[in-house]
């Protein structure tokens, strides 16, 4: 799906989801998550490709693996993180959002500790 089948889908979307308010309003709040379902599948296969040349880029410059999967581990979260939030906030309940937002956050710090840790010992084993 390019990028202008997504938009009119987008649009779409948006205009049922108007008209279902007034007197389906349990079902326009499904329609952002449906749109949002029916986009990520359309950009798996994308995705797969993205992961692909990274993962062969990082073995070409001797990238330990670790790092590699832990960035795209970090990604994933925001991108689940940020998606579920909006939504969250479409049908109007901002502070699950906001408790969305800092889960996704207190995650993605955890996982890139090990990442800091490995940094953090470079740096004084270059100063000693």
């Amino acid at each position: 799906m390019n990028i202008l089948q997504i938009a009119a889908l987008g649009l779409v979307t948006v205009v049922f989801g108007v008209l279902l308010k007034e007197y389906q309003a349990p079902i326009a709040v499904m329609l952002p998550i449906a749109f949002g379902v029916i986009i990520f599948m359309s950009v798996c296969d994308q995705l797969g490709v993205i992961l692909d040349t990274f993962r062969q880029m990082s073995a070409k410059a001797g990238v330990n693996n670790l790092y590699l999967e832990t960035v795209f581990k970090v990604i994933g979260i925001a991108y689940v993180g940020e998606f579920a939030a909006q939504i969250c906030r479409d049908s109007g309940s901002t502070a699950i959002a906001a408790k969305i937002e800092l889960a996704a956050k207190i995650i993605i710090l955890s996982l890139m500790l090990p990442i800091l840790s490995a940094i953090l010992q470079n740096i004084l084993s270059l100063v000693q």
